[in-house]
Parts: C-alpha cells; sequence; structure tokens
C-alpha cells in the first residue's frame, strides 16, 4: 500500500541542555537540530529528528550539512519515488554517500507515518516486543572527580541499570580506579570518544584492573583494524561506536575481531531499516548490542526506546528520560524513567504527541515542501 505523503515540513529548533555536555572533543550547551514532519492525504503526521552538532567532531556531518543533503538531494528522491514501505527508503537514499544523519531524519519520519497509518506502535512495526526497555546514563566530563562521584551517585539512586563516563588521556585511569572505589559492583563503562591511538596500548591495558562493562571507541573513528590489534590484548570488551556506519562495516569488524559490543545510534547508520539489520546480524553472530545517544530531544528518544525493544538489545542503552537534558521537552507526555527503565508507549507511531506550545517555543523557523 503506497504511502502518500502530501507535504514534509523542516522544523529548525535551537534548545539549550540543563548542563554543559562534555567529551573528549569539546563542550557545549546549545543544541540546534531539526524535526522533520512529513503529512499524509489523511492528516496523519510521521516525525523524525536529525542528531547532527553544530560543529563536526562527532562526525563529518553538521547542521548546515543535513540541510543541504535534504533539500538538495534527499527530498527530490522522496518527491519522485512512490514510497510503500519504510524499508525502501534506505534502498533509495543509498546512491547518496554518507550523510547518514540526514537520510535518517527523513527516513525516521517515514517510518512514523507508516506505523500511524497502519495503527501500530513504531516498535511493533519494526518487530520489536519489550514492553519495557533498561536504561543507563551517559556522564560528561566533570570539573572534579568529587562532582563525578556525587553525579555517578544521583543516578544509582535514581536506579539507572548502568553509568557511562566519558574519559581523555590524563582523565582516564585513575579517574575509574576512584570511581570503583566508590561504587564497586555498579555496572561501569568507559567512553573515549576516539581519544586514543595504539601508541596508548600498555595506558589502555590498566583499564582491565577495572572490572568495566566495555570500553567504548577507544582508538580513531574509522578504524576498525588497530581495534583488533587493541581487542586482542584486553580483556576488557571494546564496543565500537564511531567506526560503525553501515551493516558492511559491522560484518567486517566481527570478521576481524574489532570489538565484542556494538552501540548502533540510529542517525549515525543512516536510519531505522539499516539499524535493524545490524540488529539482526549481531544476533545471528552473538555479539551484544546497545542503543546510543546523541542528546536527542523527545522525537529522537521515542524512535531509540521503539528500536531497544528489538530482542538483542541486551545491553542498557543511553536513552535517558527527558528531564536529564531539558527544562521542557518537545513531546507530551515526556520520556520518564523509573528505576532504571522506561515503559514503552503503546499509541501508534512514536507513541508520544507533540507539544505544539514547546515546538513554538524552540523553533526558530519552518520549510515546506509540497508533494
Amino acid at each position: 500500500m503506497t504511502i502518500p505523503i502530501k507535504q514534509l515540513k523542516i522544523h529548525k529548533l535551537n534548545m539549550r541542555l540543563k548542563d554543559p555536555f562534555t567529551t573528549s572533543f569539546g563542550t557545549f550547551q546549545d543544541k540546534e537540530f531539526f524535526i522533520t514532519e512529513l503529512i499524509d492525504e489523511d492528516g496523519n503526521r510521521g516525525y523524525g529528528e536529525s542528531v547532527a552538532f553544530s560543529s563536526p567532531w562527532y562526525s563529518e556531518e553538521t547542521v548546515k550539512t543535513n540541510l543541504h543533503v535534504m533539500e538538495d538531494f534527499l527530498i527530490p528522491i522522496l518527491k519522485d519515488n512512490q514510497i510503500n514501505h519504510p524499508e525502501q527508503v534506505s534502498d533509495l537514499f543509498h546512491p547518496i554517500k554518507r550523510n547518514n544523519m540526514a537520510k535518517s531524519a527523513l527516513e525516521g519520519a517515514v517510518w512514523d507515518l507508516y506505523a500511524k497509518r497502519e495503527k501500530l506502535t513504531l516498535a511493533a512495526a519494526l518487530g520489536g516486543e519489550r514492553k519495557q526497555i533498561d536504561v543507563g546514563i551517559s556522564i560528561g566530563i566533570q570539573p572534579t572527580v568529587d562532582d563525578l562521584i556525587q553525579t555517578i551517585q544521583h543516578f544509582v539512586d535514581a536506579g539507572y541499570k548502568r553509568i557511562k563516563i566519558k574519559i581523555k588521556p590524563g582523565w582516564d585511569v585513575e579517574v575509574l580506579r576512584e570511581v570503583r572505589k566508590h561504587f564497586p559492583d555498579t555496572p561501569i563503562m568507559a567512553d573515549a570518544n576516539s581519544a586514543y591511538t595504539i601508541d596508548d596500548i600498555e595506558h589502555l591495558q590498566k583499564l582491565d584492573d577495572l572490572n568495566l562493562m566495555m570500553i567504548e571507541q577507544p582508538l580513531e573513528h574509522d578504524d576498525i583494524v588497530d581495534h583488533a590489534k587493541l581487542q586482542a590484548v584486553m580483556k576488557t570488551p571494546i564496543c565500537l561506536d564511531e567506526s560503525i556506519h553501515s551493516l558492511e562495516d559491522t560484518r567486517k569488524a566481527y570478521e576481524l575481531g574489532s570489538c565484542k559490543i556494538i552501540n548502533i545510534k540510529i542517525g549515525r547508520v543512516g536510519g531505522l531499516t539499516e539499524a535493524k539489520r545490524i540488529h539482526d546480524f549481531c544476533m545471528d553472530k552473538g555479539i551484544d548490542v546497545w542503543c546510543g545517544g546523541m542528546l536527542e530531544a523527545g522525537v529522537g528518544r521515542a524512535h531509540n526506546v521503539a528500536l531497544t525493544t528489538l530482542a538483542q538489545f541486551v545491553l542498557p542503552g543511553d536513552t535517558a528520560g527527558s528531564s536529564r537534558y531539558w527544562e521542557r521537552d518537545i513531546i507530551k507526555p515526556e520520556v520518564v524513567v523509573e528505576n532504571g527503565l522506561i515503559n514503552v508507549p503503546d499509541q501508534p507511531g512514536i507513541g508520544y504527541d507533540i507539544d505544539e506550545e514547546a515546538m513554538d517555543e524552540f523553533t526558530e523557523w519552518t520549510r515546506v515542501y509540497h508533494f
């Protein structure tokens, strides 16, 4: 059955995080991004969210390049092709190289619109079955170790299932040792965001003494070869994030032995369809996966919740509640975490309504494209 798209809206938003977020590649507090809105002939609305940052520190994509690629390449493809199922969108976009976050912003809206037309939850449309998902928390680099320990204590008391700590050279082994003293049994992982090189191999091996769930992306963003060398001499599982952009990247990393865990981020891999393909491969090969976060607002957060209902998401993801990051989110009800769990919504599509007042408050401009 054709998905009769009548109109597309791109909303440019700017929202301020509650607190500055610091990683090995920088600090920021204001998040600009796009909400995509597809409208069909019956008035159904599907929503997606871009996750690129203002600067190309996580990947080569930025907010500005997302708009360029959507307007000049991807939207014309949607206009020129009949869409019967969201999975087609990934294949239609394939000739456009990379720019996965731009692709995901549009493909996510198609998935939401499709699920609403079929009167399915987005989770069910993807094949997910969980009614609740386990979630962890991602903590940026803090001013002091004491600040970090206090922050961790707050989220442990709130019931989060796993603590992710950002690290970088000079803020790593000794910091994590101190954390371990205070939290001997808490599931803890370290995220390096590509801050190290293979020359740091002996230093990174010191992390093996700390009983970490994993170390995420210690080496270069585009590397799977040196990660294989590092994994061969470390007992701590390596998790790949920035290195994985597709099912093919996943297959090659698996065959090389570059990691034991994969972080699946919808935007990084180009959308829900490719995310599901990676999930299915990892399930077949026995690779644990979890859903990473990109400081999403409510729409992107809802997509993460739906994806995490798939069976191989066996590790807690980064999909914290809305109030972790925002004074006010753009959905209602907001995403709420209770004892480290999020209840999966049972309404069609993403399962959350758009808070129109909040959208108006944070929207800088809106562009309309007619199909």
